[in-house]
């Protein structure tokens, strides 16, 4: 378990398997009124938020005009929209296990996850295999992301699956569809998924996971939501490219 290695040993184990789970790194009464917040923020929903329609992945509502069509998947702009989640991503604990890992400085992007994710019964979509970098742009495929539990995290409320190592994998083109996501139907693909684990989370709990490692997450069969709060970090050296996507929002240095 990581919480038995060092700093240095959790960032070691991130290098080897793309991803490690740091438990408690956040105190629960913490978590509560994070979560608290995102719940106000709800209802009914504030500020910029992605429907699950706008996405359509499977299981999740065909149109706005559908039962469910109101689903929220993620409130965006976590940064700047509530300083309980501000004060988070820019914490100490995050900037010392960044700086290490990248050995710089670091940056928050706020063009990339920076968000509330939400995930409801009944409309809340699973989502494929993928590489989160398929849709950014860095002058490096070097960036992690920081996902805080802020309730249990469970398969049966659609927590994260990864498959260890695939992060350090060079696949062809052909492995992914045309949106980028990783073919299950491709024999070899569906060998390299049968090793993926999910962890289960408990409040406070932490992944930090690479930018190429190949993560999916199923639906939630419960009765509560599923909060997360999610942020996503790179070296200073390792600027976004302009004019993309990746670089449309100014960035944040811890």
């Amino acid at each position: 378990m990581a919480e038995h290695f060092s700093k240095r040993g959790q960032v070691e184990l991130l290098r080897q398997h793309g991803f490690v789970v740091v438990p408690g790194l956040l105190p629960a009464e913490r978590c509560e009124a994070i979560k608290q917040a995102a719940r106000t923020e709800l209802a009914p929903p504030q500020g910029p938020v992605e429907f699950e329609a706008d996405l359509r992945y499977p299981g999740a509502p065909q149109s706005h005009a559908a039962p469910g069509g109101n689903t929220v998947r993620r409130l965006l702009d976590a940064y700047a929209r509530n300083a309980l989640y501000r004060q988070w991503a820019t914490s100490t604990a995050i900037r010392n296990w960044m700086e290490l890992y990248f050995g710089e400085h670091v940056a928050l992007s706020r063009a990339h996850h920076n968000c509330m994710m939400t995930k409801h019964p009944t409309y809340g979509s699973l989502t494929g295999w993928h590489r989160d970098v398929r849709y950014w742009a860095f002058e490096r495929e070097d960036l992690v992301s920081v996902w805080l539990a802020l309730g249990t995290e469970t398969v049966e409320n659609g927590a994260l699956w990864f498959v260890p190592g695939s992060h350090a994998v060079d696949f062809a083109p052909e492995r992914f569809d045309k949106a980028k996501f990783f073919r299950a139907d491709v024999p070899e693909n569906a060998a390299l998924i049968s090793t993926a684990v999910s962890p289960v989370l408990n409040p406070g709990d932490v992944v930090f996971f690479h930018c190429n490692t190949l993560h999916s997450a199923g639906k939630n069969l419960t009765d509560d939501v599923k909060f997360s709060l999610v942020f996503t970090y790179h070296g200073v050296s390792n600027a976004p490219v302009p004019g993309t996507r990746s670089a449309a929002k100014p960035e944040v240095p811890l």
